[in-house]
């Protein structure tokens, strides 16, 4: 069980988070070499940047820089031409890259993260051979085509369809919508529908050079905007049999696989941007005066600091506890991905926010790079799966290993006379873990693992494992299947599990890093303040539970949505 549905069955898998993960060694000098060209190629731009934001494009020459820089044979193997550098640092470089513009990181994270990441994960011999050299050199860039218009969240509802031809062939026809990479792209991994009684989806591998695609103009977006995003068009276009990727009609596991497998690489630009912030906020703390002293000295300001210092920390320690999961060969990782993504986004959101309120009016000018910023980050929450669904799957996946349990049990009832060993032992399994909810006793105990001085933080964890795991079983109990419809529970669980697995990354690294004393001290008290600030959410949600205006708010959503709109007015 992966260490966040543990969560949900009130079991901590100290195992899967202590101690925290290092770099691996390998990785270390590459980055190291990495890290400074980047910086060296990318910190010069800075003004262009800004103009290209503007114009809404980055020019061929600065893409192919990207490529003199091996920016795009990152994660494909050495043997193939690539850098072969594990997730973890995959997403370092891509913190790199974001402290400079987030377009950049766009750009080589669509192709690595999701564009060709399905040939990574499912490709044959092939298709491997044949690809991956060009892709890693950036010969080939990469497009991850799945979204449509009317289908966004709703992958299931595609309807791109592919026919086969009797020579095993497929013809594709359809278009998709809001392709990063979308206009530059020569690669694309497309999804579409296929013949089957359930309607399948299939994912191929399809080439912009072939006859019958294109792709539409340049979209204006409010952020991003230097980065390629495009319709992709599909009209008629022929594709080989040997371009299915795994096999036709598991294109839906495909896509799922490559969205949670690419996630550290937005959680790791995420970081980098909340670290280039706080750069900028505290560089303004420091010069700017207000009333005789630097405005770094007033509290309301240091309160704005040290919690974007606290996002940062946090954001970094789930985002490498994830890449560590995925590079140790953890199958079932999908639940802590999500967590990574919705938490790392939403953080860097916040900062954008506040190291614009830091630097007062000049943070609303065009001059600065705060307003770029805010706008840069605001789709983070949206794309590779809205924060919205996301929680929902959170707080489903969980739930649902619970319900099998509730299953086991019903069975064990029904058959305890035909098999009394099996059926006792299912029900003694219930019970412990019925008495460990009401007791606490026999529960994991991470607190045993810790330094004395983060002793109450892990007893915070402990404590609030046990109550997910209750409010688990009572909302399971409460709506049985039904469950699966009732978004507001589903919200609360899966912000509890958030809390609780973030905060067990932060502990877990706070811990590693005792033995550090120039960096153990903030990063105790960082651990600490992460806790507390987690009780008080962790708290309210489990009150809200049971007691709350879901009703209300539903009632007065569906008057506005009746009205078309604000019905009120003052005259």
């Amino acid at each position: 069980m992966s260490a966040v549905k543990g969560l949900f069955s009130g079991r901590i898998a100290v195992e899967s988070l202590m101690p925290y993960p290092r770099m691996l060694d390998k990785d270390r000098a590459t980055l190291a070499m990495m890290v400074e060209a980047i910086d060296g190629f990318l910190t010069p731009q800075g003004a262009d940047f800004k103009r290209w934001d503007r114009q809404g494009a980055q020019p061929p020459e600065f893409i192919q820089g990207l490529r003199d820089l091996g920016l795009f044979g990152l994660i494909i193997p050495e043997e193939f031409g690539g850098i072969g550098l594990s997730n973890a640092g995959y997403a370092r470089i891509l913190s790199q890259t974001s402290r400079h513009d987030s377009s950049v990181s766009l750009t080589i994270g669509a192709h690595s993260s999701i564009g060709m990441k399905g040939l990574l994960l499912f490709g044959t011999a092939d298709q491997k051979a044949r690809y991956l050299p060009r892709l890693a050199s950036g010969e080939m860039i990469a497009a991850f085509c799945l979204t449509e218009s009317g289908s966004g969240s709703d992958a299931a509802s595609i309807r791109t369809h592919a026919e086969r031809n009797p020579d095993g062939s497929w013809t594709l026809s359809g278009e998709k919508i809001w392709i990063t990479n979308g206009g530059i792209a020569d690669l694309y991994t497309v999804f579409a529908r296929t013949p089957a009684a359930d309607g399948k989806i299939t994912a191929f591998i399809v080439e912009a050079a072939w006859p019958g695609v294109s792709h539409g103009r340049h979209e204006d977006k409010m952020g991003i905007r230097a980065s390629s995003t495009t319709t992709v068009n599909f009209d008629q276009v022929r594709v080989p049999p040997g371009n299915v990727l795994d096999e036709a009609g598991k294109g839906f596991k495909v896509a799922m696989a490559i969205l949670n497998n690419g996630r550290t690489g937005l959680g790791g630009g995420a970081v980098g941007g909340m670290k280039a912030l706080l750069a900028l906020a505290t560089a303004q703390a420091k010069e700017r005066h207000q009333f005789g002293h630097p405005i770094g000295e007033y509290d309301l300001i240091r309160e704005k600091i040290a919690q974007m210092t606290l996002d940062c920390f946090a954001a970094e320690s789930v985002v490498w506890m994830v890449a560590h999961y995925i590079d140790s060969g953890v199958e079932d990782y999908s639940t802590e991905a999500a967590i990574s993504k919705v938490f790392a986004s939403e953080a860097m959101q916040r900062t954008a926010y506040e190291a614009l309120q830091i630097a007062g009016g000049s943070g609303f000018m065009r001059d600065h790079p705060y307003e770029q910023a805010v706008r840069d980050s605001r789709i983070l929450t949206i794309f590779e799966g809205t924060n919205e669904v996301l929680r929902l799957y959170i707080a489903l996946s969980g739930l649902k290993e619970l319900g099998r349990s509730f299953g086991d049990l019903r069975a064990a009832i029904d058959d305890i006379f035909n098999h009394p060993i099996k059926g006792f032992g299912v029900l003694g399994d219930y019970a412990e873990k019925r008495l460990t909810q009401a007791t606490g006793i026999g529960r994991d105990r991470i607190s045993t693992q810790t330094p004395p001085a983060l002793r109450a933080a892990s007893e915070i964890y402990e404590r609030y494992t046990l109550e997910l795991a209750k409010a688990c079983d009572f909302v399971l109990r409460r709506h049985g299947k039904a469950i699966a419809d009732r978004q507001f529970e589903l919200k609360r669980i899966a912000d509890l599990a958030i809390d609780l697995f973030v905060g067990l990354c932060v502990l877990s690294r706070a811990a590693g890093l005792v033995d550090e004393p120039a960096k153990a001290a903030p990063a105790i008290a960082m651990a600490n303040m992460f806790a507390e600030q987690a009780k008080r959410r962790m708290a309210g949600t489990i009150r809200r539970i049971t007691r709350n205006e879901d009703e209300a708010v539903r009632a007065l959503a569906a008057y506005v949505l009746e009205q078309g709109g604000y019905p009120w007015d003052v005259i």
